[in-house]
């Protein structure tokens, strides 16, 4: 019993310390803060015009993900079970469409920076958690930054309802 519960600390300690590794090696040889940072400062300005604000919320919790890539993931707030607004989400659905092309955009620059990482071993797992944000670069709108954990507990939340219903 005692055994099982140790086993399973130094699992965990484990998981911790590599996932603190990975975002180490993100930020300093692969200046992941400027991605960051750049990606928040594009989320503040559409903030700050307010029309587009729902791509701009999105951008900020992005910029949030690729601060700590291997400890977190984005998900859409309806996996979390949050409602939303009507008007907020009509108007969520005609900034979307607006911004299509510099969505487009963002994702191509991505893909490139993608493909960049996946030239050394060292980038691949980085170019992995890239390939992961693409559809929020594409589509910010309705996306949130939230832990591992809490996205397993809404992705099996959201199995368990679609298997009992």
């Amino acid at each position: 019993m005692h055994g099982d519960f140790l086993s399973e600390l130094i699992n965990q300690t484990q998981i911790f310390f590599m996932r603190t590794l990975a975002n180490i090696i993100w930020h300093i040889p692969f200046l992941g803060f400027l991605s960051a940072f750049s990606t928040f400062l594009l989320g503040l300005l559409l903030v700050v015009t307010v029309i587009g604000a729902p791509i701009g919320l999105g951008l900020m919790q992005l910029s949030r993900f690729l601060l700590t890539p291997f400890s977190s993931e984005m998900v859409d707030k309806s996996d979390l079970n949050q409602r939303y607004n009507a008007v907020w989400e009509a108007y969520s659905f005609i900034v979307r469409i607006l911004y299509f092309p510099f969505g487009l955009i963002l994702t191509v620059v991505t893909i490139i920076q993608i493909i960049g990482l996946c030239i050394s071993i060292v980038g691949i797992p980085l170019a992995i958690i890239l390939s992961k944000s693409l559809s929020t670069y594409f589509n910010p709108v309705h996306k949130i930054c939230v832990s591992r954990f809490t996205a397993r507990e809404a992705e099996q939340a959201k199995a368990r309802a679609r298997y009992f219903n």
